[in-house]
């Protein structure tokens, strides 16, 4: 009760110089104290508002270069190798490819409709000549594996509520089903429904992780990893900051 801000901001500083705690964990511990104080013991502490919270260090995002994306896409094959070069081709968050409806790719146009991405908006990216061949060829294999869960009863997938509502036929339409199954059916926590969801997210970043210890790169590269060195790569061959941040889905010109 007789802390004062010289008492806390002493706390803090020693979370972070003798505890060599992390920036996040010292503002946990900020958030803690004027809980504690304004929840808890029910004082106003006007001071506690004002204490600097520790700024999160900004780190450069990992880019490869095209020889290094070269090199490892071509250490992936099938499923993952689509997915791999949809990352880099498109711009994609790992989610957002995971979840690609089927509806959502335009052949003719050469264009992707990321829906609900980051923020809760749609976008609209490009599908890159060079994937068009196998994305027919796993799509006519995805619709023979919809075709079999229909047999099964088993071809609804998951929309969100309000879609659900408004479409109640949706779900078991080939427009709405997942680009990328899983390859078992998962009881659906929300519904109890047995059916097929998208493909485990962990699972493409286990074989990104094997094929770039394949190449041998000492960069530490992700399936994210991938969307930086889209953008990278389009801005050297000298395209407009401006288009490359409304492909990618940033509000910010500066991220």
């Amino acid at each position: 009760r007789d802390l004062g801000a010289s008492e806390v901001e002493a706390f803090l500083t020693h979370l972070a110089v003798e505890g060599n705690v992390a920036a996040a964990t010292q503002n946990q511990a900020l958030s803690a104290l004027i809980f504690l104080y304004r929840e808890v013991l029910g004082i106003e502490l006007p001071w506690l508002d004002k204490v600097t919270r520790a700024k999160r260090p900004r780190h450069l995002p990992v880019v490869l270069t095209r020889d290094e994306v070269r090199a490892m896409l071509g250490k992936m094959e099938g499923v993952y190798g689509l997915l791999a070069r949809l990352l880099y081709g498109t711009g994609m968050r790992l989610m957002e490819v995971i979840r690609l409806r089927v509806k959502d790719v335009e052949f003719a146009r050469s264009e992707i409709v990321v829906r609900d991405g980051k923020g809760a908006k749609d976008r609209v990216t490009m599908l890159p000549e060079s994937v068009k061949a196998d994305l027919r060829a796993h799509l006519a294999w995805r619709r023979n594996v919809f075709e079999q869960d229909k047999l099964a009863g088993k071809a609804s997938v998951w929309l969100p509520d309000a879609l659900a509502r408004k479409y109640p036929n949706a779900p078991t339409e080939w427009g709405w089903q997942y680009i990328f199954p899983s390859g078992s059916y998962s009881i659906d926590p929300r519904s109890g429904e047995e059916r097929r969801h998208h493909l485990d997210e962990k699972l493409l970043q286990r074989a990104v992780k094997r094929a770039v210890q394949a190449v041998g790169l000492a960069k530490p590269a992700t399936p994210h990893t991938l969307r930086h060195s889209f953008a990278t790569h389009l801005l050297e061959r000298g395209q407009d900051i401006r288009t490359i941040q409304e492909l990618l889905g940033h509000k910010d010109v500066a991220t």
